[in-house]
């Protein structure tokens, strides 16, 4: 199951380490220059994660090593199909919201093509699985990627190198449509596997038997 996410941040002092994905405590340090024994303080910073001992390096605020955007990394069960255009949506997100949020809303798209939709319409998509009884959340966790990545696309009313942070949620919220939709029902199929398969046949027996008095 996947828990929130808490992207490295300017002095905070716990997120989740950008190399180990541990949500760990993190020591902050200034970095100085020193010429013929004089130190001068920098506008550089350093952060030191207390589970891996990596160091994160900030400028003026922002973290420049790794380059790595601050974002979740992707759910262990998001298709290989989408995967390319998230991690490269991860890589971009620093330099462009717009250019992170507009390869996401292809995600999506392939996602949508994942769970058994055409993948050619999201908002069509969309309603095609509303109508298969698609969760409330899950509809507005979609409903959401769509809009935004439109906005990135053909800009609207959201400026997403302005509101960076919605741009960011897309993220979270791909992972959460991978979570509800993906691994909770893998999750349980495996664990039903493990019943007895008498156990398995009559449970079949009866809903075979329900389905049958309903046709009648």
């Amino acid at each position: 199951m996947q828990h929130k996410y808490y992207p490295p941040t300017y002095q905070e002092n716990q997120f989740h380490c950008i190399y180990c994905n541990v949500f760990a405590r993190q020591s902050w340090f200034s970095l100085y220059t020193h010429m013929h024994s004089n130190a001068r303080g920098t506008d550089f910073e350093a952060s030191v994660c207390s589970h891996c001992g990596e160091h994160t390096y900030w400028y003026q605020q922002r973290m420049i090593v790794p380059s790595d955007s601050p974002v979740p990394p992707s759910h262990p069960d998001l298709p290989e199909s989408c995967e390319a255009e998230y991690e490269e949506a991860r890589s971009v997100f620093g330099r462009s919201p717009r250019a992170a949020a507009a390869l996401l809303r292809l995600a999506v798209q392939k996602l949508m093509a994942e769970l058994g939709q055409s993948g050619e319409n999201i908002n069509n998509d969309i309603k095609s699985l509303v109508a298969s009884g698609l969760p409330i959340q899950v509809q507005k966790a979609l409903d959401f990627c769509r809009v935004v990545g439109n906005n990135a696309v053909h800009p609207g009313e959201i400026d997403l190198n302005d509101t960076p942070d919605i741009a960011q949620n897309l993220f979270s919220m791909i992972n959460f449509i991978v979570e509800d939709r993906i691994t909770r029902p893998k999750e349980i199929d495996e664990l039903y596997s493990q019943l007895p398969e008498g156990a398995r046949d009559a449970v079949q027996k009866r809903d075979g038997d329900d389905n049958e008095k309903e046709s009648t």
